[in-house]
């Protein structure tokens, strides 16, 4: 774990407003963002995963890696995912390139982890990585995101621009920096959803 988190500095220390954290998330925080996903989640998104906190907090949780698809920027971060979850699927790539992948062949998604640091994004990056994202998620998922910020790091505009919801899960002191989760969801569900009862 020392050399992850060495590892972690080394990356914020080249390019701290991508990596915007200089520690990776602790496990309160990892607990309280993964507090409402199970196995029976279905296939899920883990976008900017880093070291992997919440890809082996997933795995506790007992979804499997070959339900897990990650999502990383960074090469070396890219490059320890794939070799420690060699069942997961890893793509280094730009998260701002969502709807260009297919990571379960189709299948929708049930759940969306998200450890990019959206408030040093530009509004239009923000807005192609949730309009990538909700386009993999089924109609129920949900897209789950932290923030050191005082409020959700979606803006009220660009979430109505979506047709998006946000509501705060908690909080927790114990991480460092401190931090709050927000889930996002679609405002309404399909018509066709909502009568027939698909999920």
């Amino acid at each position: 774990m020392a050399s992850e988190t060495f590892q972690f500095f080394r990356a914020w220390l080249s390019e701290p407003l991508r990596v915007a954290a200089v520690m990776p998330s602790g496990r309160a925080l990892a607990d309280l963002m993964l507090s409402e996903v199970s196995p029976e989640t279905g296939p899920i998104l883990e976008l900017g995963p880093g070291t992997g906190v919440f890809t082996r907090a997933l795995l506790a949780r007992g979804v499997t890696e070959e339900n897990l698809a990650l999502i990383e920027f960074g090469k070396e971060f890219a490059a320890k995912l794939n070799a420690d979850f060699p069942r997961a699927k890893t793509f280094c790539m730009d998260a701002a390139r969502l709807r260009d992948v297919e990571p379960f062949d189709c299948a929708p998604v049930g759940a969306v982890i998200s450890g990019l640091p959206l408030l040093s994004m530009p509004s239009r990056t923000v807005y192609s990585i949730l309009e990538g994202a909700f386009a993999h998620l089924r109609s129920s998922g949900a897209f789950y995101q932290f923030t050191y910020g005082p409020r959700c790091s979606v803006s009220r505009p660009l979430l109505d621009r979506l047709g998006l919801k946000a509501t705060y899960l908690g909080g927790t002191f114990a991480n460092l920096p401190p931090a709050a989760v927000y889930r996002i969801q679609r405002e309404v569900l399909p018509v066709r959803d909502t009568i027939a009862g698909i999920p």
